[in-house]
């Protein structure tokens, strides 16, 4: 009898126990299991020094944070793209299908995000853009898995070309831009604005990513320019603003430059030759807010360097990931609800200040107008002028940006070209 009692009292609990785990056991499961992130950057090639900056900016969250995300652990998975479209889909297939990512931050160049736009939407895999300004996966042809930490490649340059034209009273600008994607996109929005506000763009050069050396580029520029307007990525900024002073014309014809062209990370390896470079950008680490001395300070603490673009993007993409995970409780698994908080994430720690993205994932940000100067023994970007919450769109009307072409290699048409 008392045999028969115990394996009742056995049954019983077993039962509690099996309803206990049926209730709320998957909740606690996922709780006690790792996030595993994907994180595909470039750490060889031209693209490389920004790639290792974005490391830089995702490894110092992860310190300041403990390895935890939303009271839960994360397992991080790093893929080199090597800065190669094919490599790219590739790495995501991997870190997808063989290491079972549930989040990708990542890749770098545009290039490589439209290169796997459509695996993204296949695999249905949540990708926080760090750096990839793609125009089209924030506008025409919206990935419903995408969302940027960053803007689009024209966001800042749009602003730029007005501020060109109208408060540094230039007329006719020379532009030299990377052949690829982002360059062109960044090329397209100044050239647009500029124009429209009476200037002319009546040179275009286009050189190859991995140019070596820009001395033949750099001999074609009409001496009769108010401006030399400049858009590259990575490490290539450095070679040209060096060669240009060896050219002898800074002093001569002023330099206008991309975010990139004199990001950060590249900054502290040039000199003098730097000096007096305004540039346009929704970053610099000259930013005087509590956020930004934090991130700031935490990046010359573990790296011994400023941020800029490259680490920003990491870093920022980092704290959107944690945002959306705190308005879910963590729950990663629910990707329809996780989606849907990333797309309505606001963060309000931002190193930029408050972080609210549009209604196509893409941040509505300010866009400083910011000059090279030497302080404190280094050089650094000075905020000039201010755009306050500027849009993908900038001051257009959004259905009739979105009816138009995408900003290309020759969208808009140089009518105003010189031979």
């Amino acid at each position: 009898m008392l045999n028969k009692i115990l394996t009742l009292a056995a049954v019983a609990t077993a039962v509690t126990a099996t309803v206990a785990a049926l209730l709320s056991g998957p909740a606690q499961a996922a709780a006690g299991d790792p996030i595993r992130i994907g994180f595909l950057t470039v750490k060889s090639g031209a693209l490389a020094a920004g790639g290792k900056q974005m490391e830089d900016g995702l490894q110092l969250f992860l310190k300041e944070h403990n390895n935890m995300i939303a009271g839960r652990k994360v397992e991080l998975f790093v893929a080199d793209s090597a800065g190669q479209p094919a490599i790219t889909k590739t790495k995501m297939q991997e870190l997808v299908e063989k290491n079972n990512v549930q989040v990708i931050i990542g890749p770098l160049a545009a290039f490589e995000a439209l290169a796997v736009d459509d695996y993204i939407r296949k695999a249905q895999i949540p990708v926080i853009s760090p750096s990839a300004a793609a125009e089209d996966l924030t506008q025409r042809k919206p990935n419903p898995w995408f969302v940027r930490a960053v803007g689009t490649s024209a966001q800042p340059t749009q602003p730029f070309g007005e501020y060109a034209a109208r408060e540094l009273k230039y007329k006719r600008i020379a532009i030299i831009g990377d052949d690829f994607s982002f360059g062109h996109e960044g090329v397209a929005g100044f050239q647009r604005t500029f124009e429209e506000n009476g200037g002319k763009v009546v040179q275009k050069l286009w050189s190859p990513l991995n140019v070596a050396d820009y001395g033949t580029y750099i001999g074609q520029i009409n001496p009769t320019v108010d401006a030399v307007f400049v858009s590259f990525a990575g490490g290539n900024g450095l070679k040209f603003i060096k060669q240009y002073n060896e050219y002898g014309l800074k002093g001569k014809i002023p330099l206008l430059a991309s975010m990139t062209a004199v990001d950060e990370g590249i900054l502290k390896s040039m000199g003098d030759e730097a000096l007096g470079v305004i540039s346009a950008g929704w970053y610099t680490a000259a930013i005087d807010n509590p956020a930004n001395k934090h991130f700031v300070e935490g990046m010359n603490r573990e790296y011994k360097q400023d941020p800029g673009y490259y680490a920003l993007g990491a870093y920022s993409a980092a704290l959107i990931l944690e945002q959306a995970l705190k308005t879910i409780s963590g729950k990663i698994e629910d990707k329809p609800a996780f989606m849907a908080a990333l797309r309505n994430v606001e963060v309000a720690g931002d190193p930029r200040g408050m972080l609210k993205l549009d209604a196509l994932g893409n941040p509505i940000m300010n866009v400083y107008i910011r000059k090279v100067e030497r302080k404190g023994g280094k050089l650094v970007n000075s905020i000039i002028k201010t755009y306050p919450d500027v849009s993908q769109f900038w001051t257009y009307n959004r259905k009739d940006f979105l009816a138009a072409p995408v900003y290309s290699r020759d969208n808009p048409v140089a009518v105003n070209l010189e031979k």
